[in-house]
């Protein structure tokens, strides 16, 4: 495991390492390139520019008019364009419109004008829909976005953009993600913006996980890698054992999401 903080060494040897797998997760596949879902953020920025020149990738582009920013659909229509990716764009509101009406009697009500996360939760899981019609109409792979700090939390929609062939990324760390980016030369901007999983409007994820990702990260990491207690961590840190304690329990809790189903056993 590299430590969080990559040189540049460091770096080249896991751009390498990722774009190996990639192309032989698509040959071993037989499959005919790959599909990247971008949303203008440095997650899908990074995994189209380590796939573009190892395999025949396609972008996607799924944007909801109202809550995707224009400045997002413009990043991500740069990224493609840098990488010389064909791409199509693809409002989803029409789609997450009809699903909403036709399960309106199964749906949460909105509360304090928010919507339901079983709501919200419909637009990965739509994306998610898209990409594999994408994917099955060409014979490639879908190449999911999710770092190791959104795996391990549990920071991300099971059966939406959980719902891959592959996750290149899901080993770094955020803040590793964002070393990467910049020794791709992914643009700054993009890696300087908040990161959102765009599930409403002005969403970011680390308002919605009351913690920065600097300082997540150095939890998870004492905690995964290093196997430190949450005592240990916390004292190490200078943190809360209760913040500790609660990202803890949020890894512990999510593991369902990191897992293949459970097969019974019959005996």
């Amino acid at each position: 495991m590299y430590p969080l903080a990559l040189n540049e060494d460091s770096l080249g040897a896991i751009r390498r390492q990722l774009k190996r797998f990639i192309k032989a997760r698509v040959q071993s596949a037989n499959a005919r390139g790959a599909v990247v879902a971008l949303s203008g953020g440095v997650d899908s920025s990074v995994v189209a520019a380590l796939a573009h020149d190892v395999v025949n990738t396609k972008a996607l582009i799924l944007p909801e008019k109202g809550v995707t920013s224009a400045q997002d659909v413009l990043d991500a229509t740069s990224i493609a364009e840098a990488y010389k990716l064909p791409f199509t764009i693809i409002e989803i509101n029409d789609l997450l419109n009809c699903f909403k009406e036709s399960a309106k009697p199964i749906l949460p009500a909105r509360t304090l004008d928010r919507l339901s996360m079983a709501e919200a939760n419909l637009k990965p899981r739509i994306r998610m829909v898209i990409n594999y019609v994408a994917s099955n109409a060409d014979r490639r792979l879908v190449l999911g976005t999710g770092n190791r700090t959104e795996l391990l939390t549990g920071y991300f929609t099971k059966y939406g953009d959980g719902g891959v062939d592959a996750l290149p990324i899901g080993s770094l760390y955020k803040t590793q993600v964002f070393q990467l980016a910049r020794h791709l030369n992914v643009p700054e901007r993009i890696i300087s913006k908040a990161p959102s999983a765009g599930l409403w409007l002005g969403q970011t994820d680390e308002a919605e996980l009351d913690i920065s990702y600097s300082l997540l990260d150095r939890i998870l990491c004492e905690l995964i890698d290093k196997k430190k207690t949450a005592q240990e961590t916390a004292k190490l840190l200078g943190v809360e054992l209760r913040q500790v304690q609660e990202i803890s329990d949020q890894v512990l809790h999510s593991r369902h999401k990191r897992r293949a189903p459970l097969v019974a056993r019959i005996r």
